[in-house]
């Protein structure tokens, strides 16, 4: 036999999965239903991201080297990249998107251009998924637009809307809004960001969050986000990161303005029967940082890699408990990220005066370091014992100080 695969969803999380089936030699079928979507996003990336998806130069908009962190009373701290060779990479999703894609594409996975409009179950563990779609191609003399597909393995890779996670009905999730303006900026302006990125930390730019001035080819991203019991105050918050900003952007012409929900945790099930979720669609978004694009990237590929190996390269087809051995994988390789993150969200964002501390100890050098490297190489690194102390008792310190211990 030869297993068939469909992956719904086109961004990073789908791409990367559809990507390492089709060099499998396993038929592979993406279904993305807008070719130029850009997606809101600040569109950070790391370097491990840079370094293990060999992503070429010309994506990437900025290579940022320099961060700037202010706190909610303006106190500045800067942290710098101290190897040459290190950065955090700026890009656009519709150019980043469209490059994951097409390289798939390109390695054997048929892509459709096309909405999915229905999934229907199989009644057993050999029956196919079928997947009833509408081609995007509205042109009068377009085949018909309508089309059906059977499939022994679904791959949902098709964000926080996904059609795959509610047929195979994985659950919610609780959510935030991210809501940014593209706003291109005069040139002296944009030379000030050449590779630099701010993050603002503050009751008037983010209740539980930060905002940011992330620079792009010819423009800055300006953005913040909310959790879902704030999500109603999004303008209004949006308005303080522009009033803190106001100096840096000024004179500057709002090109595109986008907003979008994201997953604060991993749906309560992200395999049931033959179908896996990826991406924004399982949930892996992290805490604090907000960050999901390389983790939906790399849940691509762990999930696809699962598959070539459970499958023995698509001459059988995966069981449940197959699957689930990529969940087991995820979970091994970043569980202690997630938690790390979500406490650090839950000390440090829960008040002005636990932000205060953060930006605080943001200025000591073992903290950076170690911040860069944990997020450029998505480890939570250990630092030797005497600087796991320093840290510790510089956190404690920064937290009294600021009268952040308070209840």
């Amino acid at each position: 036999m030869s297993l068939r695969v469909a992956v719904v969803g086109g961004g990073p999380a789908g791409s990367c999965t559809a990507e390492v089936l089709a060099k499998a030699g396993i038929e592979t079928y993406l279904f993305e239903r807008k070719l130029d979507n850009a997606k809101p996003c600040g569109g950070a990336i790391p370097l491990c991201m840079v370094e293990e998806f060999q992503l070429p130069d010309e994506i990437i908009d900025r290579k940022v080297r320099r961060m700037k962190m202010i706190s909610p009373s303006n106190r500045e701290v800067n942290i710098a990249v101290e190897r040459d060779r290190e950065f955090i990479g700026m890009t656009r999703r519709e150019i980043l998107d469209a490059f994951l894609r097409n390289r798939a594409a390109e390695l054997g996975a048929k892509l459709i251009n096309a909405t999915v409009l229905d999934i229907q179950l199989p009644a057993n563990d050999t029956d196919p998924y079928v997947i009833h779609y509408s081609h995007a191609d509205k042109r009068s003399d377009a085949p018909d637009r309508l089309g059906s597909l059977e499939v022994d393995l679904l791959i949902g890779a098709d964000g926080f809307y996904s059609k795959v996670a509610k047929a195979i009905d994985a659950g919610d999730y609780n959510y935030a809004i991210a809501f940014q303006e593209r706003i291109r900026i005069p040139d002296d302006k944009m030379a000030y960001y050449e590779d630099l990125a701010e993050m603002y930390v503050g009751n008037d730019v983010s209740s539980d969050f930060y905002a940011w001035v992330f620079p792009k080819h010819d423009h800055v991203s300006v953005g913040t986000g909310t959790m879902q019991i704030h999500k109603a105050d999004i303008k209004t918050l949006q308005a303080g990161i522009r009033r803190r900003a106001a100096d840096k952007i000024r004179g500057g012409e709002v090109i595109k303005v986008e907003a979008h929900p994201i997953p604060e945790h991993p749906r309560p099930r992200r395999v049931v029967g033959r179908a896996a979720l990826v991406g924004d669609a399982a949930g892996y978004v992290t805490k604090s940082s907000g960050e999901g694009i390389y983790f939906a990237a790399k849940s691509g590929r762990i999930c696809a890699e699962t598959i070539v190996e459970v499958s023995n390269r698509g001459q059988r087809i995966p069981t449940e408990a197959d699957l689930k051995t990529y969940l087991k994988r995820w979970d091994r390789q970043y569980g202690l990220t997630y938690k790390v993150l979500d406490i650090l969200q839950r000390v440090f964002y829960r008040s002005d005066a636990t932000r205060e501390a953060f930006v605080e100890m943001c200025d000591d050098i073992d903290v950076q370091r170690l911040t860069f490297d944990s997020y450029l190489y998505k480890t939570v690194v250990p630092a030797n014992p005497l600087k796991q102390l320093k840290i510790t008792a510089k956190t404690i310190g920064s937290l009294l100080r600021g009268s952040a211990l308070a209840p």
